[in-house]
């Protein structure tokens, strides 16, 4: 069982940023996937970008250049620095786990999202 901690998140204009922090706990193994999906009003949830354990990091095209993710595997965290956001990224934003993976396709655990909202 993991359990995910979401911090960050809240109102921005447009062209500001924000920082979203994912902390994980419970029985980690040493490869994992974690990383960030969003889900905005009437629209299905999407992946943003994940980052492997010991793996490099990837990103949905209409955030590349503007968000970058990183992570902290000593203490299980996943980042998410967004940058330039614009009013399309306002969306809940859910950190999601995958154990023994390097990719994020069908996570295993979900975070309790997040509000991230752009005002324009």
């Amino acid at each position: 069982q993991v359990q995910l901690v979401e911090s960050g998140g809240g109102l921005v204009q447009a062209g500001g940023s924000l920082r979203l922090s994912c902390a994980a706990s419970g029985n980690i193994p040493s490869i994992n996937a974690m990383g960030w999906y969003r889900q905005a009003p009437g629209k299905q949830r999407e992946l943003v970008a994940f980052m492997p354990s010991g793996g490099r990091a990837n990103y949905r095209d209409s955030v590349k250049g503007r968000f970058t993710i990183s992570r902290d595997n000593a203490k299980n965290t996943v980042y998410l620095q967004m940058n330039s956001l614009k009013p399309d990224d306002t969306a809940v934003y859910y950190c999601a786990y995958k154990s023994w993976r390097v990719v994020l396709d069908t996570p295993d655990y979900w975070g309790q999202g997040t509000q991230v909202t752009v005002s324009s």
